[in-house]
């Protein structure tokens, strides 16, 4: 099943055109006519991009088409790419609780204030983001570390130790990572 949904507006030519060749898509069509665009409820879709062909349309998840002629080929290239750099923002902007995760230039962010955390770092918050309950030591380092549970190792500890320390120092907060009897946990509270 395809996830990505491409809204064509107010273009019937340009979606019977590329209706015609749904099968080789990867991506949903949609028609939306001028006047049924208001009400159009775009938060049943998860992924969605707009192909317009001009600027007025008030919406972000717009792809502005005016270069005609245009290939198909390529019109379906500058539509999956963007899909392509839809996905990639999405999965660089992470939320956890008040912070924020840019996987790609490894920082963590809450306002205007940013903290720069390893790889190993992001690899555990979001690891522990996952689970709605505390994650034991064992746990982590099977699944961050690929350490064998059987290794007596305090890498866990120290980390955590060191991770939930820089939090502090910059954000102030001795609670973004919380330590239970039962592990550690991420406090998603907002």
């Amino acid at each position: 099943m395809k996830n990505q949904n491409l809204v064509i507006y107010d273009s019937q030519a340009l979606y019977d055109i590329l209706n015609e060749l749904n099968e080789f898509l990867n991506f949903n069509l949609i028609n939306v006519s001028k006047k049924d665009f208001s009400n159009f409820d775009f938060n049943k879709f998860d992924d969605y991009i707009i192909l317009v062909n001009n600027d007025r349309l008030k919406n972000t998840n717009k792809l502005i088409f005016n270069d005609f002629p245009i290939k198909f080929s390529n019109l379906i290239e500058k539509i999956n790419i963007e899909f392509l750099k839809k996905k990639f923002n999405k999965q660089s902007h992470i939320q956890v609780g008040n912070y924020f995760i840019d996987i790609n230039s490894r920082i963590l962010m809450k306002n205007n204030d940013k903290l720069d955390v390893t790889e190993k770092e992001i690899n555990t918050i979001i690891y522990l983001k996952k689970k709605d309950k505390p994650i034991t030591i064992k746990e982590l380092q099977e699944s961050v570390w690929s350490y064998q549970s059987k290794l007596e190792t305090h890498t866990v500890e120290t980390h955590i130790h060191r991770l939930r320390k820089k939090i502090k120092k910059k954000f102030n907060d001795e609670n973004f990572i919380i330590s239970t009897k039962y592990g550690y946990q991420i406090n998603q509270k907002k």
